[in-house]
């Protein structure tokens, strides 16, 4: 079962991911996570990559496809796995599936984690992080004991940057001018799934374990 999320920044899909890959023992493939690890162990895959990221550019789509066919084609990812975090647009899209057409393999469900942006915007900027640990807390859902201080060392809580009203705004409005139109992509291959995104982490999951079976 071979199956990649879609969603806009602060949809859940990661969680889901997540959820989806302990229950099935499938692996959690973030590309970020693919990426760390290549550059850690100073793979030439990896090398190659860092080249770029060094320069502040993007990694090329064929080369960030090439990283995560090596990783799929792992003994741990014989049974599928989940993607996360890739493909992010149509030109990344094709080249995956051409590269899983050589191997006669393809992509059995894409799941789009839908949420309104109204609610994502309210979603991320109730998220605290703390400055010393890293520890995350939502003010509504998953409040810390006391207000802005750390349950786990005590320290300060912070609303990032990343997840400031504005720069959710900026990541949505990018987010819908190149990864939305996936959705008509995956669509047109009779693989596209929607949830309602909205609903409790637990309920979601349940409506996405009614499609995969």
């Amino acid at each position: 079962m071979k199956i990649i999320m879609l969603g806009a920044p602060g949809a859940g899909k990661g969680t889901q991911a997540k959820m989806i890959a302990e229950k099935y023992q499938i692996p959690h493939v973030s590309t970020g996570d693919i990426f760390r690890a290549n550059i850690k162990g100073q793979t030439p895959l990896g090398m190659e990559a860092k080249k770029y990221m060094d320069e502040g550019k993007l990694v090329p789509d064929e080369l960030t496809v090439k990283i995560l066919l090596d990783r799929v084609a792992q003994d741990d990812c014989k049974n599928g796995y989940v993607l996360d975090g890739f493909p992010r647009t149509i030109p990344q899209a094709e080249v995956l599936t051409e590269a899983l057409d050589k191997m006669g393999d393809k992509i059995d469900y894409a799941i789009d984690v839908a949420v309104p942006d109204e609610n994502i915007v309210n979603r991320m900027s109730g998220r605290r992080a703390c400055v010393t640990c890293g520890a995350t807390y939502h003010i509504v859902h998953i409040p810390p004991k006391v207000e802005n201080i750390c349950d786990k060392c005590g320290s300060e809580l912070i609303l990032r940057d990343d997840d400031k009203p504005e720069t959710v705004l900026n990541r949505l409005k990018i987010y819908h001018e190149q990864t939305q139109p996936l959705i008509d992509y995956y669509t047109g291959k009779g693989v596209l799934k929607t949830v309602d995104g909205t609903k409790d982490m637990n309920d979601v999951f349940a409506d996405i374990v009614g499609i995969l079976g």
